[in-house]
């Protein structure tokens, strides 16, 4: 398994794609599977091993344009790591892709070990959207993505592996009787809008606690100024099992991205946790949050909407939360839908010896 090149594991660097690696990695292992991770220097997966590899960290694609040239830096370790994979690849029945970046993608047929691409975001920019289309013709049931949302970003929507996604359930305590506290959870970043869920605490009163890695030191600065008043918390990046502690004393999560979430691993540790998930009615999202049975889906970058719906938190039933989530999201669930992708792949592999 290739990790994400922007950043280590365990950095919080990574978002999203960190816990879904880990999580995915883990569900492997307990079915007997033998995983190897690849990641920066610095990574860090309990209980499963991992090759560091050195080099200098890839740009995250959305801070780029559509348009913009492929950018590798110089000793990239994404070129590092894929090197690494070429020289191994023997060793494996298949490598899985968790980067969303075009090198990849362009290597797939220079392979004879089959390539699983896991996409961890929506169509962003036209270099990736054309790699991603030539792979799932080429190679067909190797695009994998989180949700239906986010494969109808791409003309080539028909040719994607929806697997969504799952976690270990049993890791996150169920908390019945939350405190005063809402709660935001995510990088630091333009396209994440957390000023929108500052802006809906400043307005109800109610202190909002924020984890989660500032990859934009300058936009925390401008949130800070435009709301020095607001009644805000930084915990910074929380490990899973310290996160899952505050985030379930919290009212509910707010989730506000201004770009199309592909699924939204927040919501599901909120609700695991019991934890409403208010969010903008926009990509994965929308498949997740049941608009008023475990939280509320509200118009895409209203503060009103947000505020209007903190209102009716006491409609939501934090039990049916945290059954939503052992039902739909749970790791062996997720499992079920990965190995047989894996499974499937393979079968796909034989049949065009």
């Amino acid at each position: 398994m290739l990790s994400t090149p922007v950043g280590a594991i365990g950095s919080g660097i990574g978002g999203g794609v960190e816990l879904t690696l880990n999580n995915i990695a883990q569900e492997m292992v307990r079915r007997g599977h033998s995983v190897t991770i690849v990641a920066p220097q610095g990574s860090i997966v309990k209980g499963i091993p991992v090759v560091e590899i050195a080099g200098e960290v890839q740009t995250p694609a959305q801070t780029q344009t559509r348009g913009e040239p492929i950018i590798l830096p110089k000793n990239s370790v994404l070129a590092n790591m894929w090197d690494y994979a070429r020289q191994v690849q023997s060793d494996y029945d298949v490598i899985v892709n968790f980067a969303y970046d075009w090198l990849p993608l362009y290597l797939t047929p220079f392979f004879s070990t089959a390539i699983a691409h896991l996409i961890s975001m929506g169509s962003l920019t036209d270099a990736m959207d054309s790699i991603i289309e030539q792979v799932a013709s080429n190679f067909p049931q190797t695009i994998g993505v989180h949700t239906l949302s986010q494969s109808q970003t791409f003309p080539f929507a028909d040719k994607c592996r929806c697997l969504a996604n799952g976690m270990d359930i049993s890791l996150y305590q169920f908390c019945s009787q939350p405190s005063d506290f809402l709660a935001w959870v995510g990088r630091i970043a333009p396209e994440k809008a957390l000023e929108d869920a500052v802006a809906a605490a400043k307005i109800t009163g109610i202190p909002l606690k924020i984890f989660g890695f500032k990859q934009n030191e300058q936009y925390w600065q401008d949130i800070l100024q435009k709301y020095p008043d607001a009644p805000i918390i930084y915990r910074g990046f929380l490990p899973t099992e310290e996160l899952q502690q505050e985030l379930g004393q919290c009212r509910a999560l707010l989730v506000t991205p201004r770009w199309v979430e592909a699924f939204g691993n927040v919501a599901i540790e909120a609700l695991a946790c019991g934890v409403p998930v208010i969010a903008y009615r926009r990509g994965g999202l929308t498949e997740i949050v049941k608009d008023g049975q475990t939280g509320f889906l509200v118009e895409p970058d209203s503060v009103d909407g947000l505020v209007n719906a903190i209102k009716r938190l006491d409609e939501i039933d934090r039990h049916a939360c945290r059954q939503q989530a052992q039902t739909e999201y749970s790791q062996q669930a997720m499992g079920d839908r990965v190995e047989q992708w894996f499974r499937d792949i393979l079968i796909g592999e034989e049949k065009n010896c």
